[in-house]
């Protein structure tokens, strides 16, 4: 393969302004780490209400939370990239519409909302799972205890449901920052954004997707490390889940 080899353009002036090949990668760095961060707190909250609502008494909640579920979960998340960002807009009346389009860093505002909502979904049916997973007396000894219905969940269910789903909730965090490519497609310059505009800019391809490739390898070497702490310090000794029994 007749290819020019050359590993120090990450430290050569970049065409885009940031700084250097190296300054532009980081600069992406920072957008996915926003992106993934910041839709994760809203998929968590989301998640964990949908997923909660699942396993309630009311049928009519229920079937709410289950379309909820099906709705975002079954689309492709690109599909969904593109209907946020170019399709939603025209939906709205006019002067909302114009305000969409002009909105600062619509790109990053866009990519959060769908990733939120897809990984959401996602979240839902493994906090409705650990909830559905634990012994069914702990949810009696709530009520025996005087607790309403709400105080029981918050107290004594979704504790425990958390720890056992922080392994599927790990995988989840590494979606959403590998996701977060997806975002690319409407114009935000993400950390595989950068690496293109990089080998656009200096032709050389296997240095840019190698970097990118590295990053995201060691971006999530931290989060499953972190993630793995986590479970360890909140577990409970001898709790072994009941299957409902």
């Amino acid at each position: 393969m007749n290819y020019n080899w050359n590993w120090r353009i990450f430290w050569e002036p970049s065409p885009d302004a940031v700084g250097t090949y190296m300054d532009t990668l980081l600069s992406g760095l920072y957008w996915t780490l926003a992106t993934a961060l910041t839709a994760w707190i809203m998929a968590l909250i989301l998640g964990a209400i949908i997923g909660t609502v699942r396993t309630l008494p009311n049928k009519w909640l229920v079937r709410f939370a289950n379309g909820y579920v099906e709705l975002f979960r079954n689309i492709p998340l690109l599909v969904q990239m593109f209907l946020w960002y170019f399709v939603m807009p025209e939906l709205m009346p006019t002067a909302i519409g114009d305000w969409l389009k002009a909105v600062q860093n619509a790109p990053f505002i866009t990519a959060v909302l769908c990733l939120g909502f897809f990984t959401s979904s996602r979240v839902a049916v493994q906090v409705s799972t650990g909830i559905n997973a634990l012994p069914r007396g702990q949810k009696m000894a709530g009520t025996a205890l005087g607790l309403t219905q709400m105080q029981t969940y918050r107290y004594v269910l979704l504790p425990m449901a958390f720890r056992i789903i922080i392994p599927p909730l790990t995988s989840e965090f590494l979606n959403i920052i590998k996701n977060s490519a997806v975002a690319l497609t409407i114009g935000l310059m993400e950390l595989t954004a950068r690496a293109r505009s990089m080998q656009e800019f200096s032709f050389q391809v296997f240095e840019a997707f190698t970097a990118a490739t590295l990053i995201y390898v060691l971006v999530n070497v931290v989060v499953v490390n972190l993630m793995r702490l986590i479970e360890k310090k909140v577990a409970v000794p001898g709790f072994i889940t009941g299957g409902g029994k």
